[in-house]
């Protein structure tokens, strides 16, 4: 949906504070447990990257509002669309540290919650940054901004992906284009 650039912007002040406060629980209930604490943070983290791709490939083109939602962001790039942080943030707590703290302690699953949100955080600033920032050729945003263009421009049904490419290799909805043409490869 459409949002104010005060409601947009309210995921770069509101996740890291709430990581932070989240990692000093963490630290301050098992301090002798560090490790465990910082191994449950990365997985959280990188848990994102899936969660990530299986939102933006299952609900985002098939939901049916919520599709129809998307595909306004698909004909209007540069409008700050989104989801309202107070959503996503149901959404992470309800989906994700619910279950991680049920099955892992309030400790380990506060420090997965961190890492799940300064991952999708990351997803976030990525996502603006392809439509929004100029890029150096050949640099990490510019092939980013490169992938993205393929899902917007030949083929949403692949690249799924935005902050990192790595689960459309694993399922195989990896769009490249061939250099002696224009039409797209993969994707099936």
């Amino acid at each position: 949906m459409y949002l104010s650039p005060a409601s947009f912007f309210a995921d770069f002040y509101v996740y890291p504070a709430l990581a932070v406060i989240l990692m000093a629980f963490a630290f301050y209930r098992s301090p002798t447990h560090w490790l465990a604490v910082l191994v449950a943070f990365v997985i959280g983290f990188c848990s994102w990257t899936f969660i990530e791709y299986i939102m933006h490939r299952y609900v985002l083109h098939h939901l049916t509002y919520i599709k129809d939602q998307h595909a306004k962001h698909h004909d209007d790039q540069k409008a700050l669309f989104g989801t309202p942080t107070w959503l996503s943030l149901v959404v992470i707590l309800v989906l994700a540290s619910g279950p991680a703290v049920t099955y892992a302690g309030l400790v380990l699953g506060s420090a997965f919650t961190a890492g799940l949100m300064l991952g999708y955080l990351g997803y976030t600033l990525a996502h603006y940054s392809i439509h929004h920032w100029n890029a150096r050729p050949g640099s990490f945003l510019f092939r980013l901004k490169q992938r993205h263009a393929l899902h917007h421009h030949y083929n949403d049904l692949g690249n799924f992906g935005v902050s990192i490419g790595i689960w459309d290799y694993v399922f195989r909805t990896n769009i490249v284009v061939r250099r002696d043409d224009s039409h797209p490869a993969g994707a099936h």
